[in-house]
């Protein structure tokens, strides 16, 4: 009997070395594995594989249209963790947690090519 395991979203990048040094010191990942234009990451039981690329012909950052959502509990524990390393990053980049109409509890962080990373916590009532 076969057996889904995770979803690990490949997220492409300019620079492998940026974007690597970005998800490990801002936002806690490990680099699991490197070769010349590829890494896998891991942030607990999270994993994402950076895929470095060339530019896009039309000019607008590789990430634009990339987005993922991680699911994470103690939203605002995990936000005070991270919000020291945060805190250079230019304006506009992490927006601190807040309540949507959909019942998730979420802070958002953009990456150095664009990407939005989505953290989120059920906030339903129990």
């Amino acid at each position: 009997m076969s057996q889904i395991l995770q979803l690990t979203p490949f997220v492409l990048c300019s620079s492998l070395d940026t974007q690597i040094e970005f998800y490990c010191k801002k936002l806690g990942f490990t680099c699991n594995f490197r070769q010349e234009n590829y890494a896998f990451l891991r942030l607990d039981q999270v994993a994402i594989r950076l895929l470095e690329c060339p530019p896009r012909s039309d000019g607008k950052p590789l990430g634009d249209n990339q987005s993922f959502y991680i699911d994470v509990d103690g939203i605002d524990e995990l936000y005070e963790e991270m919000k020291g390393q945060l805190a250079d990053l230019p304006e506009g980049r992490v927006r601190p947690p807040f309540d949507q109409p959909y019942q998730q509890r979420e802070f958002h962080v953009i990456d150095e090519d664009g990407t939005l990373i989505f953290f989120g916590q059920d906030i339903r009532p129990r």
